[in-house]
């Protein structure tokens, strides 16, 4: 294997085989970026005069060709090569000869991991970004369709007062606001550039680091050598904490689905196609995609404390530590827009029960506030109306006189049932989308 530290002395198997592991095959994620950070820095090194401009021309074509192997699916890792990095300049060497080795000239590949990493972390947020966008939009879409149908209300596990699916799937709709938010907390850590920082200390070499920045379109650059090597690790756990913060979100949906939609409730339903059955139970209609997506979300979830833990107590500089973070990063990122695709395609297929309420006196109880409010603005003090209503409940003569319906309950606030809001919603949602 070829390796870019390599001194002249072979490493052990047995050690290479540990400290390598998958790496490897995660790297070919990193193919793309590692080429664009390159073409960024030689077209740098260049304007400082470590190249010349038609040796830039030269390796510039190659890259482009390189990138064209990668876009097309082609390119692969050489048993031969150690890492993505390495791949990169065998592949240039063996077609420029001794040019395809001037690229490494001033950096490391400290550095070189971490524009590549900041790219793709970057480029994957937009991702996710565009998916939350459209759960958003179905979440607001669904509220605003229903949201005249009366939805029994929950605290503790027990009836509580009238909800309705417009507020059900607005407040999902909301909450995403609050994750993108998070999302965009993460982009502005990760938008930052560390071409240049070398090893963490710099370089002798005159370095245009501003230039680098706006080739590759970062937003900021990360000055100072050593902190733009601490962004490692600091990176991949801000980047976990938003996937968690989507992933919270889709994991408490999913909790309401699969309670929903038992026979107990019955509140929601989906086409038997998207449910899985018993092998002895003809009548089941199980609720295993939101089960799963329970799961892979608390699984996404505990990736921002399997970072912390990976990178506890490491003293400032590149550690090999590091290199396992991708283990946790990547199928945290992979898992959470699966999540987010399924949860807009089984919301394509959702029906909701709009007669709840019909023949069911055990959701009368939950209409008790609305008896005392009207008690209230008749005149009586609310501990005397809670007290009447109360004992009224207690000796199972309870009966609210009033319309169940979302209009007839005359819900006006801004956030109740009969005023959703939905449209402020949508403006937060632009504000938090905006980095």
């Amino acid at each position: 294997m070829q390796t870019l530290w390599n001194k002249g002395m072979e490493a052990a198997q047995a050690v290479e085989d540990f400290t390598v592991g998958n790496d490897r095959e995660m790297d070919l994620r990193l193919a793309k970026y590692d080429v664009l950070g390159s073409k960024a820095h030689i077209a740098m090194l260049t304007k400082v005069g470590l190249l010349a401009a038609e040796e830039e021309r030269t390796l510039q074509a190659e890259l482009d060709n390189i990138l064209g192997q990668i876009e097309r699916g082609e390119f692969v890792l050489e048993d031969i090569a150690e890492d993505i990095h390495s791949q990169v300049e065998i592949c240039l060497t063996r077609k420029l000869g001794d040019l395809g080795k001037k690229i490494h000239s001033g950096r490391s590949r400290n550095d070189q991991v971490l524009v590549d990493l900041k790219l793709y972390m970057r480029a994957e947020l937009e991702a996710v970004r565009e998916s939350v966008l459209q759960l958003f939009e179905k979440f607001q879409s669904l509220s605003q369709k229903h949201k005249d149908v009366i939805l029994p209300g929950y605290t503790h596990g027990q009836i509580a007062m009238p909800s309705s699916f417009g507020l059900w799937f607005g407040a999902y709709a909301e909450t995403l606001c609050d994750d993108m938010v998070m999302l965009g907390a993460a982009y502005r850590i990760v938008n930052q550039n560390p071409l240049g920082s070398a090893a963490g200390y710099g370089s002798s070499f005159p370095l245009d680091r501003e230039m680098t920045t706006a080739l590759l379109g970062f937003g900021d650059l990360s000055y100072n050598s050593i902190a733009a090597q601490m962004g490692r690790g600091k990176s991949e756990r801000a980047m976990c904490a938003a996937l968690a913060s989507v992933a919270s979100t889709l994991n408490k949906f999913a909790a309401d689905c699969c309670l929903y939609m038992s026979s107990n409730y019955k509140f929601i339903s989906f086409p038997d196609a998207l449910t899985t059955g018993s092998s002895i139970m003809p009548h089941k209609k199980n609720p295993d995609v939101w089960e799963i997506m329970r799961a892979k979300t608390n699984r996404i979830c505990s990736a921002e404390s399997a970072v912390s833990q990976l990178t506890a107590n490491l003293p400032h500089g590149y550690h090999r530590d590091f290199q396992m973070l991708k283990d946790i990063l990547f199928p945290a990122i992979d898992a959470t827009k699966e999540c987010l695709t399924m949860c807009v395609f089984m919301l394509e297929h959702i029906s909701v029960n709009e007669t709840i309420l019909e023949g069911n006196p055990s959701y009368d109880d939950m209409f008790t506030v609305e008896e005392v409010n009207k008690m209230v603005v008749n005149g009586i003090p609310f501990r005397d109306a809670y007290r009447q209503v109360g004992v009224a409940v207690a000796q199972g003569r309870f009966s609210y006189s009033g319309k169940r319906t979302v209009t007839g309950l005359g819900h006006t606030h801004q956030g109740s049932i009969g005023n959703l809001c939905n449209d402020k919603i949508s403006q937060k949602m632009n504000r938090a989308a905006r980095w």
